[in-house]
């Protein structure tokens, strides 16, 4: 159990670390910017990596947990413990972010709505209308989001895939978790993160705007099918070296017990011919 309330903390904090900032200093448009808010989730992802990484992994994200069990390195319970955690993780924070905004000075809100700033977007994604600059269609948030997590979930299975690499994987990640953001904030918003986008549309529609809720099965759809897709194209990169590694791991295999018996016994049935040989040339020699 200890596994799952840490992937509902992680995702938790990085939900309403990130959508919060996204949404409390105006998007992407605001103070903080694209390159701000992209930093935002790579440095809370960082954050939670080297604290809860220990106890769960830290996968905090439903794309990640299932890119791993496609990869054959989780079971399936443990998928669906995870998963849930993650989602009630994002709900929970969704509604934090909800309960913050509640407080804020109406006239500040009207002030900054005047000038193209929404200081209640809850970092929600969309497309369309909802798109943060682009105003990419369905399809196009549909290939950008799939890419995106194509790209992340690649970098988690292949830093996460040698033990000597552990020290820097939360740096790493971060840091693809970063990336994918950069490029992807103007589209969609980036998702990326099934229970990041649904916790804080579930939020928003809660204070009145169904259009993100309606709008968030792209951004649980497309990460899910580029989370797969990263999963089976690392398995073929690496199925070759996985089975040249075998043969050689066979090749230098040590004799089994087996072997080395039946190797006894054959030198020990020519020092038996060798002293039968010698015995009888003595007893030759002596006759003469």
């Amino acid at each position: 159990m200890r596994k799952y309330f840490a992937e509902f903390i992680g995702t938790f904090v990085l939900t309403f670390m990130s959508c919060g900032v996204a949404s409390f200093t105006a998007g992407y448009q605001g103070f903080l910017g694209v390159v701000g808010i992209a930093l935002i989730f790579g440095l809370t992802f960082t954050a939670m990596a080297y604290s809860i990484g220990n106890i769960s992994g830290c996968h905090i994200n439903p794309a990640v947990s299932f890119g791993i069990l496609i990869s054959g390195r989780m079971k399936f319970v443990d998928f669906m413990g995870y998963v849930i955690a993650q989602m009630f993780g994002g709900i929970a924070a969704g509604f934090a972010i909800l309960g913050i905004s509640k407080t804020f000075s109406e006239d500040i809100i009207s002030q900054y709505s005047v000038y193209g700033y929404d200081l209640l977007s809850f970092g929600t994604n969309g497309y369309g209308d909802e798109s943060a600059f682009l105003q990419v269609n369905m399809w196009g948030a549909l290939i950008i989001e799939a890419i995106l997590t194509f790209v992340f979930v690649t970098a988690v299975l292949g830093v996460t895939a040698k033990k000597e690499y552990k020290s820097i994987s939360g740096i790493v990640i971060g840091l693809a978790l970063a990336a994918v953001h950069l490029f992807g904030i103007p589209f969609t918003g980036t998702g990326v993160n099934p229970a990041r986008s649904f916790g804080p549309a579930l939020a928003k529609a809660v204070d009145g705007n169904v259009t993100a809720l309606s709008q968030v099965w792209v951004f649980i759809v497309a990460p899910l099918f580029g989370a797969a897709l990263a999963a089976l194209v690392y398995m073929l990169l690496t199925f070759e070296k996985k089975s040249k590694l075998a043969a050689v791991s066979s090749d230098e295999q040590p004799v089994s017990v087996n072997e080395a018996s039946s190797n006894a016994e054959s030198e020990v049935s020519v020092k038996n011919e060798t002293n039968s040989a010698e015995t009888e040339k003595n007893a030759e020699s002596s006759e003469e």
